[in-house]
């Protein structure tokens, strides 16, 4: 034999080690497929937790634009009753002030509703994709590292 080829006993102990390396990876394997469902775990709830975000504020603005309104509703009736009391200045006064409050409740409720279009769904649409790729991987199929 050449010094590069192995003699059986280092055949013997090369081949031990890699079934003691199976064999631990073998063991390891649930402790990875735990630590793999706590990771999928902590994205979702990084995912839900940007999408109540966003709701939030879209919810706080449409409030705003609501009790904007609200009070844009008393300035019209405040508008109607001068109006019918007094002549042209009063009235004139309180439809302004209604007008004003009508253009504040509108720009605050297209800004909540595009903020609610930022969610793009209640689902978790990235924690999904990424078990189907953890499924597809423990499968053997798709993309995934060597």
């Amino acid at each position: 034999m050449t010094d590069s080829e192995p003699t059986p006993g280092e055949r013997a102990r090369a081949e031990r080690a890699r079934s003691r390396s199976l064999a631990q990876l073998v063991s390891d394997l649930p402790r990875l497929i735990v630590d793999l469902l706590k990771a999928e775990l902590n994205h979702l709830k990084a995912e839900f937790a940007e999408k109540a975000k966003y709701a939030g504020v879209g919810i706080g603005l449409l409030a705003g634009a609501a009790f904007l309104l609200f009070f844009a509703f008393g300035a019209l009736i405040a508008a109607a009753i001068l109006g019918i009391a007094v002549a042209l200045p009063a009235w004139a006064a309180a439809l302004i002030v209604f007008g004003a409050l009508v253009v504040i409740a509108v720009v605050l409720a297209l800004i909540g509703i595009r903020s609610f279009k930022k969610m793009d769904g209640v689902a978790p649409s990235q924690t999904i994709d990424s078990i189907k790729e953890d499924a597809d991987a423990l499968k053997g199929l798709g993309k995934y590292d060597n």
